[in-house]
């Protein structure tokens, strides 16, 4: 294999790759990235047996091959090569190893045979889509903050995807980890309709919210029962679903909660992170006290002191007094889009709904603490 690229074509790339390789692996060969050259350029391949990632990128082959080497220790040479230089990548099958030139600099790395290099069979997938890698990006970015990391509850470690009916049919994106719940929506594209509910897991998530940078290019996503497929320009990223059944989360959605409240996001944020300043890092739980067109903020720890901030709101019901996790309130007050949030409440101990005013096509759930 003998091939010329840019080095901040080849960057870009092994960035994107090489994060799907873990560091620590008891099989050599999933250290590795996959370098194969053909008439279309350099592809990148990088899977650890639950995600497969694949680029391609335009190069000058002067010879046609393919090897593996280690990820992330090629990347970290690409990246403190400089800017601008090309970067000459060739192998030497009788040593086995693949030389990196760029300029004066020249890298000796010792390589694995790709025929050990697996492949994470698709199989056929039974449903296709187009979306705009906007409106996809907004599913995600809604939503990812909400997955649980708790591993025995393994169906709440990533998102549900699924076709719901609302107004009309909808892209609906889903995640809770228990203590919160957030939902986003978008309308359902052409190719969607009838595909099961499937459970992306959250290195997935985390690896397609990383390649949706340009709001506008097309998304291909293809989707079977065991798998999910994402096209982007150079780009096929394959993963495994998560084996499991998402809980009925419509039923923790309130819907008779007759309390409003309507509070100035920026503001409200800031006295939520300023009073918490205070709070105890195991509860991190902040008081709200709300009566006829004020709210106070309080946070009392026995350990470090106590905090208040009043602030101005709209509201018009009996007073109320709730407590909340401070960084809960702050991951979902981050989501909202436009000035204001709205909060509606029923009682100190019912779940309460938080949604933008301005844009309704995503909505929040958060269980209330004792306080």
């Amino acid at each position: 294999m003998k091939v010329t690229v840019e080095r901040a074509e080849l960057l870009k790339s092994l960035a994107h790759v090489h994060r799907v390789v873990e560091r620590r692996n008891t099989i050599p060969i999933l250290a590795n990235v996959l370098m194969r050259t053909d008439a279309r350029g350099l592809a990148l391949k990088a899977t650890d047996l639950d995600i497969e990632i694949i680029e391609t990128i335009p190069a000058e082959v002067g010879q046609e091959g393919a090897t593996t080497v280690p990820a992330h220790t090629i990347y970290d040479i690409v990246r403190k090569l400089p800017e601008g230089s090309q970067v000459q990548i060739e192998t030497s099958g009788d040593r086995g190893t693949l030389t990196v030139r760029a300029g004066r600099s020249r890298f000796a790395l010792q390589t694995l045979p790709e025929n050990d290099f697996p492949d994470i069979a698709a199989g056929e997938m039974s449903h296709r889509f187009t979306v705009q890698a906007g409106d996809l990006k907004r599913l995600v970015d809604k939503t990812q903050f909400a997955i649980s990391t708790e591993e025995t509850r393994y169906y709440l470690n990533g998102i549900y995807l699924h076709v719901a009916e609302a107004a009309g049919p909808v892209l609906r994106a889903v995640a809770t980890d228990g203590h919160r719940l957030a939902q986003a929506e978008i309308a359902a594209p052409a190719g969607s309709a009838g595909m099961a509910g499937v459970i992306v897991p959250r290195k997935a998530v985390a690896e397609i919210q990383r390649l949706l940078d340009d709001a506008e290019a097309e998304i291909t996503v293809e989707l079977s029962t065991a798998k999910i497929r994402v096209l982007l320009d150079r780009v096929v990223l394959t993963s495994k679903l998560i084996d499991g059944t998402f809980p009925d989360y419509g039923r923790v959605i309130p819907v008779g909660n007759d309390k409003t409240l309507v509070v100035d996001k920026a503001g409200f944020a800031s006295a939520v992170d300023r009073v918490s300043t205070v709070a105890s890092e195991r509860g991190r739980a902040v008081k709200l006290s709300i009566a006829d067109g004020k709210l106070t903020l309080s946070v009392t720890n026995p350990d470090s002191g106590s905090a208040t901030e009043e602030i101005e709101v709209e509201y018009g019901s009996e007073p109320l007094d709730i407590g909340f996790n401070s960084r809960y309130l702050l991951d979902i007050t981050a989501q909202i889009e436009g000035e204001t949030a709205e909060l509606k409440l029923a009682d100190a101990g019912s779940p309460t709904l938080v949604q933008d005013p301005e844009r309704r096509g995503a909505l929040y759930v958060l269980m209330p603490m004792r306080v």
